[in-house]
């Protein structure tokens, strides 16, 4: 069973401009009545190393009964997936990407593994045990907050190159490149929630262009 939605987070403690995610693999692993649960958590930037990953994993561990997972992605966490493989509708990827939600992060793969150990669960029991496995892989994981950052081009007359470097001295942000000459051409970057200052500061300057 996969599950798609709008699955967006109504009260986020973050700024629009930043956002959480983990800096590495990190591992977690669950036990209820002989099944055990194997969770890793894996950062990723796009669908196709998702399903490299996930492949990999499936290969790996060929002799599970189960691979399920879930995934976000981007910095607004409009991008996701669920995926139960065979186990019943909603019982492990959806709780998977409930802890996924519940900690806000994004950029994430989460992957349980599970080695079936001869009595069932029930819909109840599963939904508790891919939701601790998942949670025991998050809390090994380190959390780090990163920011969306944007890049302006613009180009302007040597003469104005004081002007130009007291904006990037007092905004600072960082410079991607630049190239002087009669004229003058700079890339800055900068977090996107600063952005719009800049920009009007260096609107201001003589001669100066956006790309």
């Amino acid at each position: 069973m996969i599950v798609y939605s709008s699955f967006l987070t109504s009260h986020s403690s973050l700024k629009m401009d930043s956002y959480k995610t983990i800096k590495s693999l990190s591992e977690g692993t669950y036990s209820e009545k002989r099944s055990k649960f194997l969770a890793f958590a894996i950062p990723v930037r796009s669908v196709e190393e998702v399903k490299q990953i996930v492949a990999e994993y499936q290969k790996k561990y060929y002799d599970a009964r189960h691979v399920c997972y879930a995934y976000m992605l981007g910095a607004e966490r409009k991008e996701f997936r669920a995926n139960d493989n065979g186990e019943p509708s909603g019982t492990a990827g959806k709780p998977i990407l409930g802890q996924i939600n519940s900690n806000e992060l994004t950029d994430i793969l989460i992957i349980v593994v599970r080695y079936f150990g001869g009595v069932k669960l029930g819909t109840s029991g599963l939904i508790v045990a891919y939701r601790l496995a998942a949670a025991e892989a998050i809390a090994a994981a380190e959390i780090v907050e990163k920011t969306v950052d944007e890049d302006i081009t613009f180009f302007f007359e040597y003469p104005f190159m004081n002007d130009v470097m007291r904006i990037v001295k007092e905004e600072e942000p960082q410079i991607v490149s630049q190239g002087f000459d009669n004229d003058c051409a700079m890339t800055l970057c900068i977090r996107k929630d600063s952005m719009p200052r800049l920009k009007a500061r260096l609107e201001k300057v003589s001669s100066l262009r956006f790309e």
